[in-house]
């Protein structure tokens, strides 16, 4: 089970002993221990069922189901890999009740929270209420809950915003629902206290593996270290050096605590990286140098030396772009490579990454503008879509009659003649005699404060969902399910709805296209016989449709939409974080961008500030080891700030990677090759607005 391992690898794999935490370089091959070591878990006599992988994304605990299963087949498929929101769920689930939770109850996305806090405030004002909604979110994930949060209230505005906290909290038990934070701090409550479901969950998981370790907040290291309890048989995977997610919660506190809460903790280093080539190694060693380290690390890398880094200064924004493009078409061309890298020279081979969404702009316009095919990764999620959110409150509803977010959305769209005035008076009725909206639809007292026609209107709503709910209940395999989703969408008229709604067909017909592929892939969930990418039959777990839709609101992505296109990928630093490219460019690298304006808040102390700069410079170690062949630092000499044009800097990591001062700027024959490139696209650009000037120009003559 350890074959192709190097030494510190199998060190890793084969300890099984205790609690061991493995400090995981960049590129060493930290999903492969994972992989490796559940298998040698199973081999040692577990069965796995009782052996958990928990990571931080939906795509990578795809990635490692798809690794764990071609290591070690069958078996891989009784292994619980999931996120700690998905362990939740399953907990929450099962244990549920001991809280007070009913089984299907509701998981709220971001919007209805908002929608929520706000009325809890009584706010007009969504900026408000989303302000709010993050510091609620802090605290939950510090473990307070809204009494403790009000005994720590520093002024008047945190006390505000607790005993919004409060009412909020009061909403979600009377909707049976809860939030994302809620799956990780309830499941904590439930191991805390209630000791015979502590007993269960231990008795259940014999090992626990925890991926990027680094990226846990306090919330998660309690729950960890209860699921495991005193044994300690987990192996946890991180690097203190790519923690890029304070601002969220994740605390680096999680590793210092680790030797001290389990003493017999086995420390196991893997540095031999196996992405990138030794000059980018270098730069990244030499950037990261500066951090205080709690477990010190040398990353090297028998790649061989490679291309130097070129760090090359702009003159704006828009000049930074033409010349990205103009590199990525040298490179493309193979002008710029030696044998080494000459294999990668698809567009998926090259990213672009900077540090806010809001500098994709001139890239995307340059990319363009020359004709390459470009995917700005981060955007707005599938499931963000307005026509699949109207979808998802339906099947959230059919779950949890409770869900009165879900309950609004669903009687309103489309529309079926039950208006504002109607739902007010029902609202309050409900909160009179603390029932859900859709219980109140029965009961016999509603008559009493509403018109015989709008009763029969609710009265039909509740009555058609609850036959939703029985169908789904009874559909089972793929097949039946596209039928029951298409049925479904003739029944409320939703095409119709998408059409009247909008002013473009086009526009419509693009909603619809998505209706018809989120139906697609709901139906493959459902299994049976299905086709594969290849086309291929394959035989999947046969499923419920009320099975499939009880695990909707958890899912944040489509992933298994997404092929593997042939695209350059433009990407925040943050979200390219355990990705990888044969060539990359760093862009907008100045002070004030990354690092990002350390020294603009008025109030915050030098020890505040030195920590922010120790996170940026982790920000720009990630970046630097994205890059498996070639790398390129951008910086701009000007740049906006606001409606403003400001002198440009180049950031002091940059000087901090300590490049040799002769490969710093670009190399003469490539600043050339880049110059044409850019000289020959903006000509192209030039005779095509003459042209076009010229078209019009004989318009108007005829």
């Amino acid at each position: 089970m350890s074959h192709g391992l190097n030494i510190a690898q199998q060190e890793a794999v084969n300890y099984l002993q205790g609690p061991c935490l493995v400090l995981a370089g960049a590129g060493s091959g930290k999903t492969r221990v994972i992989t490796h070591k559940i298998g040698r878990l199973i081999q040692t006599g577990l069965k796995p069922d009782q052996v958990a992988a928990i990571t931080f994304t939906n795509k990578a605990a795809a990635e490692m189901r798809e690794r764990a299963k071609a290591l070690i087949g069958r078996q891989a498929k009784g292994v619980l890999i999931c996120t700690f929101h998905a362990l939740g769920v399953r907990m929450l689930r099962q244990d549920g009740q001991a809280l007070g939770l009913k089984q299907q109850f509701s998981i709220l996305d971001s919007d209805d929270v908002t929608g929520i806090i706000k009325e809890a405030g009584g706010s007009t004002d969504m900026a408000t209420a989303r302000q709010w909604q993050w510091i609620i979110s802090g605290w939950k994930n510090k473990g307070l809950n809204a009494a403790q949060a009000q005994a720590q209230a520093s002024g008047d505005e945190d006390l505000l915003i607790a005993q919004v906290m409060a009412r909020y909290e009061e909403r979600l038990s009377a909707y049976q629902a809860v939030d994302f934070d809620d799956l990780i701090s309830l499941p904590l409550k439930l191991l805390q206290e209630h000791e015979d479901v502590r007993l269960k969950w231990q008795q259940t998981l014999h090992h626990v593996l925890v991926d990027e370790y680094q990226d846990t907040n306090a919330t998660q290291y309690e729950m960890l270290k209860l699921m495991v309890g005193e044994r300690g048989r987990f192996t946890a995977v991180g690097d203190d050096d790519q923690s890029i997610y304070g601002w969220r919660g994740a605390t680096l506190d999680n590793l210092k605590r680790l030797p001290q809460d389990f003493p017999t903790l086995k420390l196991v280093k893997l540095e031999q990286n196996y992405r990138s080539t030794s000059a980018i190694l270098r730069a990244a060693n030499n950037v990261i140098g500066p951090n205080p380290k709690l477990f010190p690390k040398t990353l090297f890398s028998e790649l061989g030396e490679g291309e130097p880094v070129r760090v090359i200064d702009c003159d704006s924004e828009e000049h930074e772009a033409d010349r990205t493009v103009a590199r990525i078409q040298s490179l493309r061309a193979g002008e710029l490579l030696t044998s080494a890298g000459a294999q990668f020279k698809d567009w998926k081979d090259f990213c672009i990454l900077y540090r806010a969404n809001h500098m994709a702009k001139p890239f995307e316009k340059a990319l363009r503008r020359a004709q390459i095919p470009y995917k700005v990764s981060g955007g707005q999620s599938f499931f963000d879509r307005a026509e699949i959110k109207d979808l998802c409150g339906w099947m959230r509803l059919m779950v949890n009659n409770n869900d009165d977010p879900a309950f609004l959305r669903a009687v309103t769209t489309p529309k079926r003649g039950i208006g504002h005035t109607t739902l007010g008076t029902l609202g309050t009725f409900a909160s009179q005699f603390k029932l859900s909206l859709f219980e109140s639809l029965f009961s016999n007292s509603l008559g009493s404060v509403l018109p015989a026609k709008a009763v029969g209107s609710l009265h039909e709503f509740g009555r058609y969902l609850n036959d939703l709910q029985y169908r789904a209940q009874h559909t089972i395999g793929a097949a039946a399910a596209k039928v029951y989703l298409l049925d479904w969408l003739k029944e409320i008229d939703y095409e119709k709805h998408l059409y009247d709604g909008e002013d473009s067909e086009k526009v419509a017909a693009a909603r619809w296209n998505n209706v018809l592929e989120f139906c697609d892939w709901m139906s493959k969930r459902c299994g049976g016989e299905i086709e594969d990418a290849s086309g291929a039959t394959v035989e999947k777990e046969r499923k419920t449709m009320l099975e499939v839709v009880q695990t909707i609101a958890l899912l944040s992505t489509i992933s298994e939409r997404e092929g593997d296109q042939d695209v350059v990928t433009l990407s925040t630093l943050h979200a390219a974080k355990g990705l990888e490219w044969p060539h990359v460019v760093l862009a907008g690298v100045n002070e004030g961008l990354l690092p990002f304006k350390l020294d603009d808040d008025d109030g915050i102390n030098t020890d505040s500030i030195e920590l922010r700069l120790q996170e940026e410079r982790r920000l720009m170690y990630v970046g630097i080891t994205r890059a498996q062949r070639t790398l390129a630092v951008n910086w701009l000499r000007r740049r906006k700030k606001g409606r403003d044009t400001i002198a440009g800097t180049p950031s002091r990591f940059i000087a901090e990677m300590a490049l040799d001062q002769n490969t710093i700027k670009q190399s003469p024959l490539e600043k050339i090759k880049a110059l044409r490139a850019e000289f020959a696209q903006r000509a192209a650009d030039g005779v095509k607005a003459q042209s076009l000037a010229e078209a019009q120009y004989n318009d108007k003559a005829k």
